[in-house]
């Protein structure tokens, strides 16, 4: 008989990870179960809203909490162990000190709004940066007015007005960094100074950057929010979002998710844990060839501005270089008015026309797959709003907004330049 005596086994929940583990290696494994349910290597679907508990006993050690098992699912709405499954991934993956805990949600505006009703309360006041998406700042200056939540909004990465509005009645300041769509970075820690000595959260929207390119906890922040329907899933395939920080605030979001119920569906959240896997090698991609068609875009004869912040040029350059490991995957430009006048001159004419130019990347309303997007921000988002009542908001006719996927970097750039050529 063989005297071989096997070792112990390795932890169950993470495997061990070396200190200096790179993107990819993290975005395949930390946070992810070594050992999972039915030894499968990925996590299983889990379709079921009921869990059954064997006696009343259990049940009521469950309800108790004094069931040994803390991943104990009672009933959908409250969890499900797919979800959970993601759920400690995205934590690992936004802060390697282990101190974090994530909640997914069924859409990234959820995730969002669910953790500001968490915080506020009647007679509340919120700050948020005037660069961002849209439905964010509809959020609050519309629905949240309605509960008496009161706001200010300031200039992008204007710091130093963040301090100013601060009241005591503040409790939350808003942000996004990258910014939606003129790419502006926030001085994240210099953010979380301020507020932190003013006792205010601070909720930062790291969609567009994901958590290769800036973990914001990490800066200081104490929460990040994701639409993980963009970079974390990123094939188009999939709605969800999640917001991760501290377990005390993180509980408070999960408990108001489980009354409100924009829970996600765990077939989503296979999809979401399925993507990022790739999620490093995607978004170094991205971050590549969006670079070059920034680049290729600065000082051409047809492009008025480009806003990426990895061009020197960029207001926030200097920030983005030193708080981020890539500069993202979205290009946002304005286009010169038709030099050669033929058809319709104006703006938003000009523009239609080279966004239907473009053959590899699509029109689309969202980012961060491995297809290139495109679209005229103001046919996409503000189209019932006149010319003038764009620009008072920051978005211009001629604007466009380009999320490049995972082509090859020689062919987005040639498309985007040949649609800038072929358009009259």
């Amino acid at each position: 008989m063989s005297s071989f005596v096997p070792p112990p086994h390795p932890p169950h929940h993470e495997p061990r990870l070396p200190v200096d583990a790179g993107p990819s290696t993290r975005a395949v494994h930390a946070g992810a179960v070594r050992t999972g349910e039915a030894n499968a290597v990925p996590t299983p679907i889990v379709l079921s809203a009921p869990y059954v508990f064997r006696d009343s006993a259990e049940l009521v050690a469950h309800m108790t909490g004094a069931h040994a098992d803390p991943d104990r699912e009672e009933y959908g709405r409250y969890g499900n162990p797919t979800v959970r499954a993601l759920e400690e991934r995205l934590a690992a993956l936004e802060d390697e000190r282990g101190e974090a805990e994530a909640c997914a949600f069924s859409s990234g505006m959820s995730a969002l709004t669910t953790a500001i009703l968490a915080l506020v309360k009647q007679g509340s006041h919120v700050i948020l940066f005037r660069d961002g998406y849209r439905r964010t700042r509809q959020f609050v200056v519309k629905t949240l007015a309605t509960f008496s939540v009161t706001h200010t909004i300031v200039e992008p990465g204007d710091l130093d007005a963040v301090a100013r509005a601060i009241t005591p009645s503040t409790r939350l300041v808003i942000g996004e960094s990258p910014t939606n769509p003129y790419m502006h970075v926030t001085d994240l820690v210099k953010l979380a100074e301020i507020c932190r000595a003013a006792r205010v959260k601070t909720l930062v929207d790291a969609t567009f950057a994901t958590p290769v390119n800036v973990r914001p906890l990490e800066l200081g922040a104490d929460l990040v929010v994701h639409s993980a329907t963009k970079y974390l899933a990123g094939h188009h395939d999939v709605l969800a979002g999640a917001v991760v920080g501290a377990p005390p605030l993180v509980g408070l979001i999960r408990d108001l998710r489980g009354v409100l119920g924009g829970v996600l569906d765990p077939h989503a959240a296979f999809l979401v844990a399925r993507g990022l896997k790739t999620l490093a090698l995607r978004v170094e991609r991205q971050n590549a060839t969006a670079l070059a068609v920034a680049r290729a875009l600065d000082g051409h004869p047809r492009v008025a501005q480009v806003f990426y912040p990895g061009l020197e040029r960029h207001p926030t350059h200097a920030i983005a270089k030193a708080q981020m490991r890539g500069f993202g995957g979205v290009v946002s430009f304005r286009v010169k008015t038709d030099p050669r006048g033929q058809g319709d001159a104006t703006p938003l004419a000009v523009t239609a026309r080279v966004i239907d130019g473009f053959r590899l990347a699509r029109i689309a309303p969202s980012l961060g797959g491995v297809d290139s997007l495109v679209e005229q921000p103001a046919i996409m988002s503000y189209y019932e709003l006149s010319s003038d009542e764009r620009a008072a908001a920051g978005i211009y006719d001629d604007l466009i907004r380009l999320a490049v996927g995972v082509e090859d970097e020689r062919d987005v750039v040639a498309d985007v330049l040949r649609a800038l050529e072929i358009a009259p």
